[in-house]
């Protein structure tokens, strides 16, 4: 049997999503995978969603403990990478974004202060930077349950002429442009009019 602690029960419980899908994850299936009895289970977590929710903050350490953005960085080229970590580290896990996308956020509010101070600080007004970072992870788990939904490529001859045939990465990355785009034109604006002599 399996010396049973919080960390084993996640740890077990995510190997379980990536051979079963999450659809097919019990306390049921997970106790037998622990080889305890499933109300032992309850001592860690007190229902389904405790454990969901525990699964979905591990799976995200990857990107949870990405490098902070610096003072010297761009921060153009940060938000582009900040989206590309957080859709990596939703790949890693079999329906990753679907665990993230009914999960509770558990994430440390002061990485996320820290991310918005430092777009703020960079010049990018404090209400369009909170909108476009909620904007670009809204967009990312999208893209990414798309993805991971997806059992087949799509084939060129099945759809219209005019529509491009593009791979999820690419479609991301295009996406992604558009939403940088939209926040450097608000930002330049701003500055616009932040530099506008008063009457």
């Amino acid at each position: 049997m399996t010396k049973m602690n919080r960390q084993t029960v996640v740890t077990e419980a995510l190997d379980l999503l990536d051979d079963v899908g999450l659809e097919m994850v019990s306390t049921r299936r997970l106790a037998k995978r622990l080889g305890v009895e499933q109300p032992s289970l309850y001592y860690h977590f007190r229902t389904k969603k405790d454990l969901l929710d525990a699964m979905a903050a591990a799976a995200m350490a990857p990107h949870a403990n990405a490098r902070l953005p610096s003072a010297e960085d761009d921060w153009r080229a940060w938000f582009l990478e900040n989206s590309r970590s957080f859709r990596r580290t939703l790949l890693m896990r079999r329906d990753g974004a679907r665990l993230h996308a009914g999960s509770t956020p558990t994430g440390d509010l002061d990485r996320i202060r820290r991310k918005m101070a430092f777009l703020v600080s960079s010049g990018v007004p404090e209400r369009e930077a909170q909108v476009a970072m909620l904007a670009a992870g809204r967009y990312t788990v999208g893209c990414v349950l798309e993805e991971q939904a997806e059992t087949d490529s799509p084939d060129a001859d099945d759809l219209p002429d005019d529509v491009p045939v593009l791979d999820h990465e690419t479609a991301f990355e295009a996406g992604l442009a558009l939403i940088l785009s939209g926040l450097e034109q608000h930002t330049a604006a701003s500055g616009q009019a932040s530099a506008a002599p008063s009457p």
